[in-house]
């Protein structure tokens, strides 16, 4: 996979697989922005991190009194997640970690969540993301929140049209229109394009958008 620009015949599974098959994490192990400062003002119940990777967002919602289901497609990223878990000595009562095809298995997953969290759950590589994100929410209990947060572009550092294409990045007003949302049953809390500071490989400091997405359910089966 040397040619980052043609994934057409690579296999999802094969792909993340060789992106968490280094020695080093991929990411920084701190939870996404958005989810931290949003969901501090929740009441702890039960979340699902969906697409969870090396598990910073399903960790730091453990910590904080959630009990937390993280699933990811990746084998490997679900090992770094564990260990990660495990450090932080939380047992798997409070953070289950579960590696699982989301194309054709998650729509067999049961549970109900007070929470349900995606985040930068984007893919170059073929995912029928919007069918994901609807059976996700599907999980989300009564007053409970369904909150996504996406690539809305690419860090200021990086020219227009370079490296991605335009499927990479979604505003957060597509979203909700993808997500067709029941207005009867849910009320959006939150749909804005959130700047966030970020740093360049070489030290170059930017800014990156985020697509954020809160929904809360008002009715459904608990």
């Amino acid at each position: 996979m040397n040619d980052m620009n043609d994934y057409e015949n690579v296999a999802p599974i094969d792909f993340w697989e060789e992106l968490y098959s280094g020695d080093r994490p991929n990411w920084s192990g701190r939870p996404n922005v958005a989810l931290a400062e949003i969901a501090a003002d929740f009441a702890p119940g039960r979340a699902l991190d969906v697409g969870c990777g090396e598990g910073g967002d399903a960790v730091w919602l453990a910590k904080n009194g959630w009990t937390v289901t993280g699933i990811d497609i990746s084998p490997r990223a679900i090992a770094r997640a564990r260990q990660a878990a495990e450090r932080e000595g939380l047992t798997t009562d409070q953070c289950e970690l579960i590696a699982m095809d989301l194309a054709t298995q998650f729509a067999s997953h049961a549970g109900s969540y007070e929470l349900v969290t995606a985040s930068f759950f984007q893919s170059p590589v073929e995912l029928p993301r919007d069918e994901v994100l609807r059976a996700a929410a599907d999980l989300v209990v009564p007053g409970g929140h369904l909150l996504i947060t996406s690539h809305a572009g690419p860090p200021s550092w990086v020219a227009e049209g370079e490296g991605h294409g335009p499927g990479h990045f979604v505003r957060p007003e597509d979203q909700v229109t993808a997500l067709a949302l029941d207005p009867a049953s849910w009320m959006m809390e939150l749909v804005e394009t959130r700047s966030r500071p970020v740093t360049s490989p070489d030290g170059q400091s930017g800014e990156v958008e985020d697509a954020v997405v809160l929904a809360r359910r008002l009715t459904g089966v608990a």
